[in-house]
């Protein structure tokens, strides 16, 4: 990881980074390359654009988005820790979850959450499709996110059924999503959401705009939801 360009771009968030935060982003870093190696994490490999891609971009919306201070939070699709595990770390009162459906996956987030010592993290190995038909997952969660590429309409099934009544989805989006998520806003309604901001971020240290979506549960989401991921899926086309 580039530090200064990290830095930098903390900064222009207003954030400071403790020592031990800087040292974690550092060991994380180091290990998603080496991982990288044997297994397929992450096409982005370069030190500027681990700070810039993934650190920074992770954490944006922690001082862009009215997210709750503490609670516990699910990190839907999380892949190779984006965006939950930079959010630990800048906020370790966070009680997390980081689901994925690749078993090997979650094996590099345990022993990166070992390496860097993280409490009140749990690496689960599952589709977000099946938790949220599980009473130990579904609706337990004040703050559900997601990086992930799927449409909107896709990943707020996937997403909502997670979320407490009262807690919070918030999606990070590429810059030209309101196509998108104007198609997802009956489903979101549907699944007991409202969209409560849209937002422009500016990406520090970089050309990239974000379009972050903050969506809010009001009511509890049907039991018909979420459906099978094929399903999901076909109700697109």
């Amino acid at each position: 990881m580039d530090q200064e360009i990290f830095l930098k771009g903390m900064s222009r968030l207003g954030v400071s980074v403790t020592e031990q935060q800087l040292q974690q982003f550092h060991t994380y870093s180091e290990m998603l390359k080496e991982w990288n190696e044997k297994m397929n994490l992450t096409a982005i490999t370069e030190d500027k654009e681990i700070a810039v891609k993934h650190f920074l971009d992770s954490v944006l919306p922690l001082y862009t988005l009215p997210l709750p201070e503490t609670g516990r939070m699910i990190d839907v699709g999380t892949g190779a820790g984006f965006p939950g595990l930079p959010m630990k770390i800048m906020r370790p009162q966070y009680e997390i979850t980081l689901a994925d459906a690749l078993k090997k996956r979650v094996g590099f987030l345990e022993a990166v959450c070992g390496e860097l010592n993280l409490s009140g993290v749990s690496c689960v190995h599952g589709r977000a499709e099946e938790m949220g038909k599980q009473s130990r997952w579904r609706e337990t969660f004040d703050i559900a996110v997601s990086r992930a590429v799927a449409n909107m309409t896709v990943l707020c099934e996937y997403t909502l059924p997670l979320v407490r009544v009262g807690g919070v989805f918030a999606a990070l989006k590429a810059e030209n999503a309101e196509d998108e998520l104007n198609h997802a806003r009956p489903m979101i309604g549907e699944l007991g959401g409202k969209v409560e901001q849209v937002l422009k971020a500016a990406l520090p240290e970089s050309d990239i705009v974000r379009t972050l979506i903050l969506i809010r549960k009001e009511k509890n989401t049907p039991s018909r939801f979420p459906r099978r991921a094929d399903k999901i899926k076909t109700a697109l086309r």
